[in-house]
């Protein structure tokens, strides 16, 4: 497939660039945001731009819809979900095609991320029914206790460019399972996505104003506004580390609720008794999953000294191997980054690891062709100091340090200020979980590459964020406790 074939129903992004969604309507907006393909740069949509006063109509149409979504009964919140659900996997060839046109992932992982993003409405239509309460009694006998769960009000949910749909549906399949109605703002980068989810959403029964979706070049001035309303209750935001303490501090003006996930610098280790096949299988997975682009991916490989030459060895080969180029030709394996800003970082970060004495056994130059390409690179000899190994990459490098003793895998795992993901690989499972354990981290994958799902908590400790996503503590996040002291 080419850019030039004409993309249809809900590939095609004219369908999507028609206003913003406001009210269960299409809104003209301030002015328009460009959207273009990573594989080409070429531009191949605009999409309105909000306002602030953009931003308080989606806010006054939220309150419009939270009583009737809120009283509405959990079965049939659930249903909409699910015919949402079954929407998305209808059309899923459509949307996978979509998202590697504004994103540039390779579109196996574009079909992989559809799927995945699917099943949380699937797994919060399940969930929305069985939200529990809790009766018992005080110590001292004077009364009963009597605890209920109710929606937390309007959320504010701002995803990033690298997952369009699978970090819409981890935010909106909760909050509306709980009765909360939602404002999403979607990354700029990849608007369409989140416009053809509010299309479906419509298409699957969703009433007018409970799904509202913005998109802004001036995501400071919006979010501040709608922060500042006290008819949002909510923020769920997935980001940089950085962009999340702003908005921690913006949303502590008004003690807004909030849910963050932020960066990643995940370590991958590997023990002398692993599987090496399979902790190469592994390594490719968690390393090249959405190109690097992704929180989760594996950055810093640490390889005990008893194999560390025969895995960088393997490594190196099936890295070098992957076709690279335009994410929705059918046989490419890795796509381009997001921009030339994504790939002057990588190139900065690896030519100072380089400067410093790191070797590239493969790649390691920009590919230096149109669209904004980095091809897969392996780096050994890495410096343990060096900007590589603390700053999050978001790219197809893979650096590689050598270890000798248990402990000191640990000690290096866990020198960074992220604690959001971590994988193990080891012969041993005990000794898996207690590394595992030693790893100050909210996930740690045991003799796996892949650790996200949506029925299982996502997030992480230190700056890598708070609150959990996913599974059943998900929709709590949406929720609040009411207590009751009953007599009778």
């Amino acid at each position: 497939m080419t850019q030039d074939t004409a993309f249809s129903g809900y590939a095609d992004p004219a369908l999507h660039a028609r206003g913003l969604f406001i009210g269960g309507n299409w809104a003209p907006g301030a002015g328009a945001i460009p959207v273009h393909d990573p594989s080409t740069g070429n531009r191949i949509a605009d999409v309105a731009d909000a306002g602030v006063d953009h931003a308080l109509r989606a806010v006054d149409a939220a309150e419009a819809a939270a009583e009737g979504w809120r009283k509405m009964s959990s079965r049939q919140r659930s249903e909409i979900l699910r015919r949402w659900f079954e929407l998305m996997r209808a059309h899923a060839e459509e949307l996978a095609l979509l998202i590697s046109l504004e994103n540039g992932k390779a579109l196996p992982d574009a079909r992989g991320e559809v799927a995945y993003a699917a099943e949380f409405f699937r797994w919060y239509a399940e969930e929305a029914t069985r939200v529990g309460g809790e009766f018992r009694h005080t110590p001292s006998g004077a009364h009963n206790i009597l605890v209920d769960h109710e929606p937390i009000g309007i959320a504010v949910l701002i995803t990033p460019w690298n997952f369009p749909a699978a970090m819409a549906t981890r935010k909106i399949g909760p909050a509306l399972a709980a009765g909360c109605t939602v404002i999403l703002k979607p990354a700029s980068e990849t608007p369409l996505t989140a416009y053809a989810m509010a299309r479906l959403g419509e298409e699957a029964g969703v009433p007018p104003g409970v799904v509202n979706v913005l998109t802004t070049s001036k995501p400071g001035p919006v979010t501040a506004a709608m922060l500042a309303d006290k008819r949002v209750r909510k923020l769920s935001f997935t980001g940089s580390t950085g962009v999340g303490r702003t908005l921690l501090a913006e949303a502590a003006k008004s003690v807004v609720s909030c849910s963050m996930e932020l960066g990643g610098n995940a370590p991958f280790l590997v023990f002398d008794d692993a599987d090496i096949d399979a902790a190469l299988d592994g390594a490719m997975v968690a390393k090249m999953r959405n190109g690097g682009e992704a929180c989760t991916a594996a950055n810093r490989f640490y390889v005990q000294s008893g194999i560390h030459d025969a895995f960088v060895e393997g490594l190196t080969r099936r890295m070098a191997a992957l076709k690279l180029g335009r994410g929705y030709d059918p046989d490419v394996q890795c796509g381009p980054m997001i921009t030339t800003k994504a790939v002057e970082k990588i190139d900065r970060l690896v030519s100072e690891a380089k400067a410093r004495g790191a070797r590239a056994t493969t790649g390691g130059e920009p590919a230096g062709e149109s669209g904004y390409y980095y091809p897969p690179t392996v780096l050994v000899d890495v410096p343990t100091d060096a900007a590589l190994a603390h700053e999050e990459i978001f790219g197809p490098v893979a650096a590689v340090y050598r270890f000798e003793t248990e402990e000191e895998a640990v000690r290096l795992a866990n020198d960074t200020e992220y604690g959001l993901a971590a994988y193990v690989y080891s012969g041993d499972v005990m000794r898996a979980m207690r590394v595992g354990r030693g790893i100050d981290t909210g996930m740690v994958g045991i003799n796996r590459g892949l650790m996200s799902d949506p029925a299982a908590p996502f997030g992480g400790t230190k700056q890598s964020g708070l609150g959990r996503e996913g599974g059943v503590t998900g929709i709590l996040e949406f929720m609040e406790p009411k207590y009751f002291a009953v007599e009778f």
